[in-house]
């Protein structure tokens, strides 16, 4: 079965659970779940009832597809996602994207946990993308019959829409949330980085390194999709002084940041 006709099959199935005109989707991304609590939720669904859906095999990603509405807007929220280290192919990760396009999305709010490697960004802050390094080794573009989902060779001069940006500046600026604007370093993992690759990326020009969300934002560029992707930025990557990797430590950071997170998602929407 193709591409397409699994997408159908998906939404089918979704539009038969209520999955019906949503206009924003929202992906959650590592410790990322709080969202939850403060939207009126239509319905749920574990990605593992949706057909052709993977399914995330990171513990601290949940693994469902809510429906929900948000200041009387519909919006569709993948609370976990995908990631290659889980050994998935890109183009798989992205078949969510995919689904939430055929659903109707007209755009998409991309969120995860990330290091800083700009070292005047502090851990619980936040920070918007502005441009991205795919490390990744791969695409979600580059398989057979991509060109019958949309334009193979997809201009990404400008990833990240300037509207949706300039309007969820303005409301952290009116919320008194600190929000860094920077480049994001997408790797693969799911090691984290050594204190040479943490220097090499700061050469590059990336002001955050994290494992996900690029491939998400090139399939959203590819259909069209009003896209930006905002970080948690859960610990310092400074060479000179780096720690052993504290991953519950990462998660609070995670859950004390989450908050100033809801507040951006919910006053853009």
């Amino acid at each position: 079965m193709n591409t397409k006709d699994k997408i159908l099959e998906s939404v089918a199935y979704l539009k038969s659970k209520g999955f019906v005109n949503p206009e924003v989707g929202i992906i959650l991304g590592t410790g990322l779940g709080q969202l939850i609590q403060e939207v009126e939720v239509l319905e749920k669904v574990p990605y593992e009832f949706i057909p052709h859906f993977p399914v995330s095999v990171v513990d601290f990603h949940k693994g469902q597809l809510i429906m929900a509405k948000i200041n009387d807007r519909m919006v569709v929220i993948m609370q976990g996602r995908f990631h290659m280290y889980e050994g998935y192919k890109p183009e798989i990760i992205t078949y969510p994207v995919r689904v939430m396009h055929a659903l109707g999305i007209q755009s998409l709010i991309v969120s995860n946990a990330a290091g800083a490697i700009n070292l005047s960004y502090k851990k619980g802050e936040l920070m918007l993308f502005n441009d991205h390094i795919n490390l990744l080794g791969g695409s979600p573009l580059a398989f057979n019959g991509v060109e019958h989902l949309g334009n193979r060779f997809v201009d990404m001069s400008a990833p990240y829409d300037a509207e949706l940006s300039d309007q969820i500046r303005k409301s952290a600026e009116a919320l008194n949330i600190t929000l860094h604007t920077g480049v994001y370093a997408a790797v693969l993992g799911p090691q984290l980085e050594t204190r040479a690759e943490y220097r090499m990326l700061k050469v590059l020009g990336a002001d955050a390194v994290g494992m996900s969300t690029v491939p998400e934002v090139i399939v959203a560029n590819q259909l069209k999709i009003p896209v930006i992707a905002i970080s948690i930025l859960t610990d310092v990557c400074d060479p000179d002084h780096l720690e052993p990797i504290d991953i519950p430590d990462i998660m609070a950071q995670a859950a004390k940041a989450e908050p100033h997170l809801i507040s951006l998602i919910k006053s853009l929407i």
